[in-house]
């Protein structure tokens, strides 16, 4: 059950990520669940270190995780985008 939610919620991060860098037209509802988790990833390596709060990959289900998973998101499509584009946008 836990993995269908951290599906669920992995794809909502990345919708909403996606809305925040204007990339929602570019992907599909597959890429939404890909960005959300990878970010979820990259705010876990990043992020959390430095507030002491986990992330939606590691099964915890906070505001705060939500947070951190969406704040990894984010960076995870600056990066794409600059790397694609040059710029962050």
């Amino acid at each position: 059950m836990n993995f269908i939610v951290w599906l669920i919620l992995g794809g909502v991060i990345g919708w909403l990520a996606s809305l925040v860098m204007k990339t929602d037209g570019q992907q599909g509802m597959f890429l939404n669940v890909i960005v959300g988790v990878v970010g979820a990833a990259l705010g876990g390596w990043l992020i959390s270190p430095m507030v002491g709060v986990g992330t939606i990959n590691q099964d915890v289900f906070s505001i705060g995780s939500l947070l951190v998973s969406f704040v990894g998101a984010v960076i995870l499509l600056a990066l794409v985008n600059l790397f694609r584009r040059g710029t962050a946008r």
